[in-house]
């Protein structure tokens, strides 16, 4: 389906991932923390040891169960900083990947398209045949068009309107949204999910993950489906 009426591409944001200074700097003090602790720790049992009573010993066993438990606090805290570097990698390569879709058409989940041209187009997928209905609202809310149709199993099946309401009106282009109901030769409800397609104008890397703006509508790098040819 051939887009129309794109708009320049914007890319707002930028690339650099900001880090969370409070959470550096909270490991940070922590490790420190640690270690001046677990000096402190060796100090004093060193010197337990050094002026123990010979006929009354210390617990060895004791001291050896402390010394793994700051040890186990100092393994978690450097788990920690390594999931905190793969989260900040995870970051970077979702802003690189969702960058890669600016002007390009993409098909998303979706049930708002826009009308240009007097043409929407959806994208249907019926999980088995049905009878299926269709019902369109403008951006109002308002039901413009309604229609019964029977449809066969399939993924992907183009539903296009041409604005033309149920009365001859010929509504203006601009956002519409379809609801799709089916139901199967035995009356059992059908599940009906709608897509649309559209050419991603920008993308904000501001927010987490970031955001693709088709049509107007944002729509996260997850939702999108498939990347089409313009020409088609």
């Amino acid at each position: 389906m051939a887009t129309t009426g794109v708009a320049p591409s914007v890319v707002s944001g930028t690339t650099d991932i900001p880090k969370t200074s409070t959470s550096s700097t909270l490991s940070s003090s922590t490790g420190s923390t640690l270690a001046g602790n677990f000096q402190t720790f060796l100090t004093l049992l060193t010197t337990q040891l050094q002026n123990q009573n010979p006929l009354d010993p210390l617990d060895t066993n004791q001291f050896t169960q402390q010394l793994v438990q700051f040890a186990g606090v100092e393994q978690q805290l450097k788990t920690n900083d390594t999931l905190s570097q793969l989260v900040t990698l995870q970051q970077t390569t979702q802003a690189t990947q969702a960058l890669g879709f600016v002007g390009k058409t993409a098909v998303v989940d979706g049930t708002t398209a826009t009308m240009t041209n007097s043409s929407a187009t959806w994208h249907l997928n019926v999980p088995s045949s049905a009878t299926v209905d269709i019902s369109i609202a403008n951006s109002s809310g308002q039901t413009v068009f309604t229609g019964k149709y029977t449809a066969g199993a399939g993924t992907d099946i183009p539903f296009t309107w041409n604005g033309q309401g149920n009365d001859g009106t010929q509504w203006p282009d601009g956002k519409y949204t379809i609801s799709a109901t089916g139901k199967d030769a035995s009356g059992n409800t059908v599940g009906i999910a709608a897509q649309v397609q559209g050419t991603v104008s920008s993308v904000d890397l501001t927010q987490s993950p970031p955001l693709l703006t088709i049509d107007g509508n944002t729509y996260t790098v997850s939702q999108v489906k498939s990347i089409v040819n313009a020409s088609n």
